[in-house]
């Protein structure tokens, strides 16, 4: 079978990991700061706070910004579950944005539409990988006195307008789980300018307590407080480790994703059943998904038919996502039901993410290319 996503590890990955192991610091250690000091000079942030997972990361970005019960915050519908479920974890209520047809980012109108008294927020999603239309939701954030916070755990190593996402919000959340850009096995991160919230998100990661084990051991006390209701989010330094040694050789990856799109794109360019996403012109898209949208009209097949033939041929297609407000949860404590935002559903019912990601062999390619043609035409 071939994955829709893959890690990329290499020996020197490896031996960083090893490195760790074999030393006196296994978390809380020296490696989370140097983590933390690459990934904020990359991105072009202040600083950068690590944890121990992407949804880790939106649920810090929350409890920063003190979103709590009454709180509304708004989000894109067509999304992975946790750009939602950080609202609830801090007991406020997500309002499901819609979609532009063309990308399936955010709709800045339909988040204008969806704003009220009690809106704090907004959280935009780089979907797939393309950075959101930021100057727009900057300016009906900064209209209305909200935070804008940027679901950037698909886009990591994407720039908009020239400028790198990372630095594009007030508060960026990242995901290094193995089938994004580059991974920790499983962790996250928020960059930010703002040092007060990286110093509340840091005291969130560790239980609300005012210092960890390495800063007491340095002090040589005993002595902490837990000032605030916090989570155990901490990253290990042996997870760090492979976060630094990933993050070098990211650049490079990203060419290579956009190599494989060019390919895709030109082979799908004559295909009249599949039509792939738009992208602005403004953007340099990180391609963390390669997703379609399948044209089925006048046929007898339906886009569930052309996933399960893929799958029989062992292409490991997948789709991304269900949208949020259709899921029993939201239906059941929200309320929310089909027809709430149309662009996105009508969206689902005919987008599929094929197979992209670093080590993709161009025979393996050019068998998911060929195995589409047959199957469409």
């Amino acid at each position: 079978m071939i994955p829709y996503g893959k890690q990329f590890i290499e020996e020197d990955d490896i031996a960083a990991v090893v490195e760790v192991l074999r030393s006196d610091w296994l978390t809380t250690g020296p490696k989370v700061e140097e983590f933390e000091r690459a990934f904020a000079d990359f991105v072009g942030a202040k600083y950068a706070v690590a944890v121990n997972s992407g949804t880790a990361a939106l649920h810090a970005a929350m409890f920063a910004l003190g979103i709590g019960p009454g709180d509304e915050v708004i989000v894109p519908t067509m999304t992975f579950a946790a750009t939602a479920n950080c609202v609830v974890f801090q007991g406020g209520t997500p309002i499901f944005a819609d979609v532009d047809p063309e990308t399936l980012l955010i709709d800045p109108f339909s988040v204008a539409d969806r704003i009220s008294a009690k809106t704090r927020a907004i959280i935009a999603v780089d979907y797939a990988g393309q950075p959101c239309d930021y100057d727009t939701l900057e300016v009906v954030a900064g209209e209305h006195n909200l935070c804008l916070v940027a679901d950037a755990c698909h886009s990591l190593g994407g720039r908009y307008k020239e400028r790198p996402v990372g630095s594009l919000a007030f508060l960026n959340a990242f995901s290094f789980h193995p089938v994004k850009h580059i991974t920790t096995g499983e962790g996250g991160m928020i960059a930010t300018d703002d040092p007060n919230l990286a110093e509340r998100m840091r005291l969130f990661r560790n239980h609300g307590i005012t210092t960890d084990h390495r800063q007491r051991e340095n002090e040589g006390s005993w002595f902490y407080e837990m000032v605030e209701l916090g989570y155990n989010y901490r990253i290990t330094d042996f997870q760090c480790a492979l976060g630094v040694s990933q993050l070098k050789k990211l650049p490079g990856w990203i060419v290579r994703r956009q190599e494989i799109v060019s390919r895709y794109d030109e082979a799908f360019r004559g295909l009249p059943r599949v039509k792939p996403l738009s992208v602005r012109n403004d953007v340099s898209h990180a391609y963390h998904l390669y997703v379609v949208r399948l044209d089925l009209n006048g046929t007898c097949a339906d886009r569930g038919m052309v996933f399960h033939s893929l799958r029989e041929a062992g292409i490991g297609v997948n789709v991304h996502y269900i949208p949020v407000h259709l899921h029993p949860f939201y239906r059941n404590r929200f309320a929310t039901h089909a027809g709430l935002c149309p662009v996105a559903e009508k969206a689902y019912e005919q987008i599929i993410s094929i197979p992209l990601y670093p080590l993709l062999k161009r025979t393996e390619q050019d068998y998911i290319i060929e195995t589409m043609r047959n199957i469409l035409q």
